[in-house]
């Protein structure tokens, strides 16, 4: 693990988004079960998988430091007929940033959509993946909202 005990304690900020794109009849059965499936609410699931996922980074991750999350904010919103976007904003205040932590989040609520839509198809598709921006530490990235 790198070694940041020299770096400044300083706000941190990042958001990362994964999508999630169904084939047509599964996001027309989706949108009208209001994105329920035999296994309850998506959305609500995906959530809390998102924000659990986001905590525990640093267990999964091997190089990851363990920081303390002043903030996690997970949305799910339908991008178009097909594809919904999942996006994960994590704040923090400490010697290292959150990117991964925010990327995890919306990786594993990606998933755990998958895992609740997977009865109705296997040929839904999750990606890409990716960082939106960052705050804090030597250089700021992209936008974080």
């Amino acid at each position: 693990m790198v070694d940041v005990s020299a770096k400044a304690v300083t706000e941190r900020a990042a958001t990362a988004e994964c999508r999630v794109r169904f084939p047509a009849a599964v996001a027309a059965q989706l949108r009208q079960a209001g994105l329920r499936t035999g296994k309850g609410g998506i959305v609500e699931t995906a959530v809390v998988a998102g924000t659990l996922a986001a905590k525990r980074t640093h267990e999964l991750v091997p190089f990851c430091h363990a920081l303390p999350l002043d903030g996690i904010r997970i949305t799910v919103d339908w991008h178009g007929e097909r594809e919904l976007r999942i996006e994960c904003a994590v704040r923090t205040t400490a010697r290292t940033g959150v990117e991964m932590e925010a990327l995890t989040g919306a990786t594993v609520a990606a998933l755990t959509v998958y895992d609740m839509s997977k009865a109705l198809s296997h040929a839904i598709v999750l990606g890409p993946a990716r960082l939106l921006g960052k705050r804090g530490g030597r250089r700021d990235f992209g936008q974080v909202r």
